[in-house]
C-alpha cells in the first residue's frame, strides 16, 4: 500500500513519541538528551495547533513512518512570518524517499498558510548529513553554521542553519490576508 500524509491526530502522538524517542535516543538531529514523555509531545503538540502551525504524519497501512511540523522560529512578532521546520523519521522508513514527501507537504502547506521563510536548524548538520542533503533537494540554501555548538554521543556536533524563502520571501510586503498577519492584527498587533 502506498503512503499518505494526513495532518496530525492527538491518536497519533504515541507513535510520535517513540519515533522521536529513536532520535533523541540514537541520533545527533536532535540536541534533546532525554526523551520527552508522551504528556510533553502532547503538550508541544497543543502549542502547535493553538498557533495555527502545520503538523503531518505520513503513514503507510494505518502505521505512522514519519512526522513534521513547522513552527515559530523566534517569539518576537518581526518574526511572525519565518517558520522553523522540524521532520523526523522512523528507523524502519528511513531512506525510502518518505522525509521528501513529507518535507514537500509541510512546505506546501506553509506557503498556503502566506508564510515567507522556512528555517531548517539541522543538528549535526555535516555535508553528508541526510537531513542537510534532503533540505538541499528541497532548494534550501546555506545560511550559516555553528561549530561545535552541540555536543551528544561523545562529540561536538555543528549546527547548519539552511532557508527556503516562500510567496516571494522579502522580496514583498507581507500579506494582509496570510495566516500569520491575521493572527497578529487578532492579538492588537500593528506591523
Amino acid at each position: 500500500m502506498s503512503i499518505s500524509i494526513r495532518h496530525t491526530l492527538p491518536e497519533d502522538l504515541d507513535r510520535i513519541t517513540g519515533i522521536y524517542a529513536d532520535a533523541v535516543l540514537n541520533g545527533t538531529a536532535s540536541y534533546e538528551l532525554e526523551v520527552p514523555t508522551r504528556a510533553e509531545m502532547g503538550v508541544r503538540y497543543d502549542a502547535l495547533m493553538e498557533g495555527g502551525y502545520p503538523y503531518l504524519v505520513a503513514e503507510r497501512d494505518g502505521v505512522v513512518l514519519g512526522y513534521a511540523y513547522a513552527g515559530p522560529f523566534r517569539a518576537r512578532p518581526a518574526y511572525r512570518f519565518i517558520v522553523e521546520d522540524s521532520i523526523y523519521i522512523a528507523p524502519e522508513a528511513k531512506g525510502a524517499g518518505l522525509g521528501k514527501a513529507l518535507m514537500q507537504a509541510l512546505i506546501d502547506e506553509c506557503t498556503v498558510l502566506g508564510f515567507r521563510q522556512i528555517i531548517a536548524v539541522i543538528g549535526d548538520g555535516h555535508a553528508d548529513s541526510a537531513s542537510v542533503r534532503l533540505h538541499e533537494r528541497l532548494g534550501f540554501h546555506h545560511t550559516g553554521r555553528m561549530e561545535g555548538s552541540g555536543y551528544k554521543h561523545g562529540r561536538w556536533l555543528d549546527t547548519v542553519f539552511m532557508q527556503l524563502a516562500m510567496n516571494g520571501g522579502a522580496t514583498l510586503p507581507p500579506d494582509a490576508n496570510s495566516m500569520p498577519e491575521r493572527r497578529f492584527v487578532a492579538k492588537g498587533g500593528k506591523g
